[in-house]
């Protein structure tokens, strides 16, 4: 029997042991081709988060993960060429943006950074229709075309300031929006973008828009906004802020600095310093005028005058401990 057995299992053809001796070490295989997915899905991301402004190549199709066999590179404005053919563009242009292919789409979105910089004349009869579209570019789940049309944003503050105020609360919503998720490099351009809207457009323009999101429930957006409101309102000048009404943007840096975040309440705190300064320059009194109105020329009485009794501690806090600070620093 023992020599029969033998013989039946010398039988057994090579492919059938191979067969069985590779279920025995199948369970290596899933561990290398899951290291292979592991990094194929590296190469993915990175080729995701490369982007396109200038893209060569066609997309490979693959649904909910960004791949494209192509070169893809963010362009900086100044490094950007001019148009070749500045009448064709522009008549294309729309129908560029409308565009569901992303790699038509963002030469278009490229296409209008270029007439922002080089030709901005020419697309301004149809600069609201542009805007319109670069939002929904900017709400396009396709990183490379968010980021592009963030960057295009940047460039129209930049060409048209003023001018982009009739068009700007959808915008502003977007990048504020985009400021506040965790995709880091779509996170940053936002932020570069906001910084161009803040430095372009005028603070009596921009800062009723801004108003708003200082109360909006989201407190990453309120955090981004608070930034933006601080930044803008020193471009006021001393008697811009007088006009506007100090006692209004002291209110609102005060309920700023009990905010959930620390960059609400560090964009606050910055206000509030710039809003003391401005208020002792503006109201500098002379000798005369000491003697008839001492007490309400001080920053102290001048907060409790326009505030709660809570809020107005909170502030006079804030501004002396930094005084204090800048005092013992220097």
């Amino acid at each position: 029997m023992s020599e029969t057995a033998l013989r039946d299992l010398n039988a057994i053809p090579g492919s059938e042991k191979k067969n069985e001796s590779s279920s025995k070490g199948s369970i290596t295989k899933p561990l290398a081709g899951n290291a292979n997915e592991n990094q194929e899905e590296c190469q993915k991301k990175a080729t995701a988060a490369l982007g396109a402004l200038s893209i060569n190549g066609a997309e490979v199709a693959n649904t909910g993960v960004e791949v494209g066999i192509a070169e893809v590179e963010y362009i900086e404005s100044e490094n950007l060429n001019d148009l070749e053919d500045v009448d064709t563009s522009l008549k294309t242009l729309v129908t560029g943006l409308e565009s569901k292919d992303w790699v038509l789409l963002c030469e278009a979105l490229n296409n209008v950074r270029r007439f922002s910089i080089f030709h901005k004349e020419a697309m301004l009869d149809m600069l609201g229709d542009v805007i319109s579209l670069v939002v929904r570019s900017l709400k396009n789940p396709r990183s490379a075309v968010c980021k592009t049309a963030i960057m295009t944003s940047a460039d129209i503050f930049n060409a048209y300031n003023d001018l982009v105020v009739d068009s700007l609360d959808p915008l502003l919503l977007q990048l504020l929006l985009k400021s506040s998720q965790d995709k880091r490099f779509v996170c940053e351009a936002a932020e570069r973008a906001l910084v161009a809207m803040t430095t372009w457009v005028s603070p009596p323009l921009l800062l009723p828009k801004l108003q708003p999101y200082l109360k909006n429930k989201n407190p990453r957006v309120r955090a981004k906004a608070s930034m933006c409101f601080c930044r803008s309102v020193p471009r006021l000048g001393v008697e811009g802020i007088k006009a506007y009404g100090i006692d209004k943007f002291i209110q609102t840096a005060a309920s700023q600095l009990s905010d959930q975040l620390p960059e609400s309440r560090e964009a606050a705190r910055i206000l509030l310093l710039e809003l003391q300064t401005v208020y002792e320059k503006f109201n500098d009194l002379t000798p005369a005028s000491v003697s008839e109105h001492p007490e309400p020329s001080s920053w102290e009485n001048f907060c409790q005058s326009k505030l709660s009794p809570l809020s107005a501690q909170a502030v006079l806090r804030v501004t002396n401990i930094s005084r204090e600070g800048l005092i013992m620093g220097s």
